[in-house]
């Protein structure tokens, strides 16, 4: 079943990439081309039903900027929603505010450094475990 880049988000999905927001843009400019620790990021990938802003395949981890429309309840639980359905298929997802891009830009491209080789250190579930959290098993 194919999950990455469905075809019928193709359409959306270059709409977002022509018109980044100033923070997806000026984050953009430090990613693209493999300028993380040679890490390449692609941006507006769908997962889904859902566009990433930034995605590194060989690290299987997201980069979403989050503006103030992410500040109310329904929104936070949509977030909540969409970043359990990516861990499901073994994406870590890495949320950062907008205004963090520009005031503290280091301290968001260490953060994301950070993240790389996080299914390295995750300890495997045993085979047939059940997932913390799911049936009050906390």
């Amino acid at each position: 079943m194919r999950v990455n880049n469905l075809p019928v988000l193709r359409t959306f999905r270059k709409a977002l990439r022509n018109n980044l927001t100033p923070a997806e843009a000026k984050l953009w400019t430090l990613l693209k081309g493999s300028q993380l620790a040679g890490r390449k990021f692609r941006r507006q990938h769908s997962v889904g039903p859902y566009i990433l802003d930034f995605y590194c395949p060989s690290e299987r981890l997201a980069v979403e900027l989050d503006g103030a429309a992410h500040d109310s309840a329904e929104a936070q639980a949509y977030d909540r929603e969409r970043d359990l359905f990516l861990e499901q298929f073994g994406i870590k997802v890495l949320r950062f505010e907008n205004r963090l891009v520009f005031q503290q830009t280091e301290g968001v491209l260490m953060e994301i450094q950070r993240g790389f080789g996080w299914h390295a250190r995750k300890p495997p579930r045993p085979c047939g475990a059940p997932l913390l959290g799911k049936e009050g098993n906390e």
